[in-house]
């Protein structure tokens, strides 16, 4: 699978370093929001977020975002969830451009969020595992 860098417009928008926002990129990646308005939106969703016993506080653009609170604000966005793996089956679709649909897609992979793009993964490495690593599922937009 081809690999191109790109970091949704973070740098752009001020940000330095590396940090735990793949789900942030990935948003603004496929949505085409800025990085800030992606950044914005998940930190004004997850105040509203419910944090129970085992939890260890709440979503947030910068350090990661609960795959609970991911799916509640692609719904909010009109994105529609294909799981690809269920318990028990084994992994059935990698990190293959011949597995997945083309389009925008945001695929959820073992933890990382990541934008694909017509079969081209968009982010700030190679997070494909030579093609071997299993996708939980994605959000298309319908």
């Amino acid at each position: 699978m081809v690999w191109k860098y790109n970091d949704g417009g973070r740098e752009e928008a001020g940000y330095k370093g590396k940090t735990g926002d793949c789900f942030a990129r990935a948003l603004a990646i496929a949505t085409h929001l800025s990085y800030q308005e992606a950044y914005d939106f998940i930190n004004e969703f997850s105040k509203i977020e419910r944090t129970g016993k085992r939890k260890r506080g709440k979503s947030n653009a910068r350090m990661g975002v609960y795959k609970a609170s991911a799916h509640w604000i692609m719904e909010e966005l009109g994105w529609k969830w294909t799981p690809t793996m269920f318990i028990g089956s084994g992994c059935k679709v990698h990190l293959k451009a011949d597995e997945l649909p083309k389009g925008k897609i945001i695929c959820n992979v073992s933890k990382h969020f990541v934008a694909v793009v017509d079969g081209v993964i968009q982010d700030t490495f190679d997070c494909s595992r030579n093609e071997t690593r299993c996708v939980y599922g994605y959000w298309r937009k319908e």
